[in-house]
């Protein structure tokens, strides 16, 4: 989502003077922009992925005379999600770069998505008809466990139902964030090129050799897995929100393995699907060490295309048999032409992104989490207000029933991009500006190589909040 800018640039990771630093050989810098822009082109996409979801939610094919076909032979819903995730791993990581600050990355991250959740999971809560589904939280019959494993961000890794049904890509945003300020603390971040190909590799190998939940296989082993879970977690981001270089490190390594853990043995997905997600955001950070390389970046290329290749390919040897159950989609053609789509989609944003884009689709960019939040509540709520289902059968009532519907869910996602998302971002910048004065951060990751010396002027976009590749959902995530 795009933030505003903030009244100055951040405070110095090492607490000195915010003197513009000397580029750091090691670290690209940070994307930049066509004057004007503000990386014009991320949010150009995540509009898009954004509206293709809520197309696929409101059942906008169900309309079109050949609408059945193209739902057998692409799915909507995986395309958005995965242009999603390209997006987050391409600017996630290079946000906690830039800023050089994991407490400030982390303090970003809470301001950026828990107020916009808890929002819509309230509203939702009160507006929605009686028996309604898509809202689990506190209707799970367990609400303390519900509150506890929301709040984490991590019920599709602990058995648990997402407070939203939208919100299972929420836990996949969660456990990269992991991953990444994991990588960062221990100076492994520059290795996304084999980390990508890596989980390309378990995705198209082991595919569905190895079960889902294992370690919550029965409703009764919930509890105790996140009364393991919730401390665990909590130990990690006090390390990670506490300004010190060691609980830092040891905090991210914490959260690091916690993910790791539940990924690999208590995922609800099937292990193709899993490995194929982290791949996809490992080569979108693959897509940015590439562009900003300093030295060769064919093992990089050749990274994003194996993914690319594999990501296809596993939709092709596991998406059937039922598995297809699993992944919502209807089976191998919808998966593997919908994720090669959004890869070449990606593509083309990144070979046009000096250019403006449409305001609309950067628009749509902006408001993107509060729209993925908000459509599937407001669908469910306007269609039974108004006797949807069933859809209307003459065409005049489809168009009606459909401005209407994109009228109210635009409306109230700007709406709440601008009472809650940006306010709330505001206020995570004055967090972190207040956490540095009192506690300023030194630096958690290893010392780089030496840089030239001599100070150059920081780029704009170096100093702007590039945090706009937040959560997502097909069908968040």
């Amino acid at each position: 989502m795009k933030n505003g800018m903030p009244p100055s640039a951040p405070p110095s990771s090492t607490g000195a003077p915010d003197v513009p630093p000397a580029p750091d050989p090691a670290v690209p810098p940070a994307p930049t922009a066509a004057p004007g822009s503000r990386l014009g082109w991320l949010d150009a996409l995540r509009g898009l992925a954004a509206l293709v979801v809520v197309m696929q939610h409101f059942g906008v094919l169900r309309m079109l005379p050949h609408g059945e076909f193209i739902r057998r032979n692409f799915d909507m819903g995986l395309f958005g999600v995965m242009l999603f995730f390209i997006v987050s791993g391409y600017i996630i990581p290079a946000s906690l770069e830039r800023r050089g600050d994991v407490r400030g990355f982390w303090i970003g991250r809470i301001f950026r998505i828990h107020p916009a959740l808890i929002v819509t999971l309230a509203v939702s809560i009160m507006m929605l008809p009686d028996g309604d589904g898509s809202v689990r939280l506190l209707r799970t019959g367990d609400d303390l466990t519900s509150l506890i494993a929301n709040g984490l961000l991590l019920p599709d890794f602990l058995g648990i139902p997402n407070g939203m049904n939208v919100t299972w890509t929420l836990c996949y945003e969660m456990v990269f964030y992991f991953f990444v300020t994991a990588l960062f603390t221990r100076g492994l971040h520059r290795h996304s090129a084999p980390l990508a190909v890596g989980c390309a590799a378990l995705a198209l190998t082991v595919g569905t050799a190895v079960g889902e939940h294992l370690l919550t296989p029965d409703p009764g082993s919930v509890r105790p897995l996140l009364l393991i879970v919730t401390p665990v977690a909590l130990a990690g981001f006090a390390g990670v929100l506490s300004g010190r270089p060691g609980p830092t490190r040891a905090g991210a390594v914490l959260l690091g393995g916690l993910g790791l853990v539940l990924v690999t043995l208590n995922s609800r997905a099937p292990w193709f699907e899993t490995w194929t997600i982290f791949a996809t955001m490992f080569a979108g950070t693959a897509v940015y060490r590439a562009q900003h390389a300093r030295r060769g970046s064919t093992p990089s290329l050749g990274a994003i295309g194996f993914v690319v290749v594999a990501g296809t390919l596993v939709g092709w040897l596991y998406n059937r048999g039922g598995f297809e159950n699993h992944t919502w989609t209807t089976g191998w053609q919808s998966w593997s032409f919908a994720y090669l789509a959004a890869w070449i989609v990606f593509g083309i944003g990144f070979l046009l992104r000096g250019r403006r884009f449409p305001r609309v689709l950067t628009w749509l960019g902006a408001i993107s989490f509060s729209l993925y939040l908000l459509h599937f509540p407001l669908l469910r709520t306007i269609g039974h207000l108004v006797g949807v289902p069933p859809l209307p059968s003459s065409t005049l009532g489809k168009f009606v029933w459909t401005g209407l519907f994109f009228t109210v869910a635009l409306a109230a996602s700007h709406l709440m991009y601008r009472l809650v998302e940006l306010p709330m971002q505001n206020l995570g910048r004055r967090v972190q500006r207040a956490a540095a004065r009192r506690r300023p951060t030194a630096p958690a990751a290893p010392a780089a190589p030496a840089a030239p010396a001599g100070p150059v002027p920081a780029p704009r976009a170096a100093r702007e909040e590039p945090a706009r590749a937040g959560a997502t959902a097909r069908d968040g995530g």
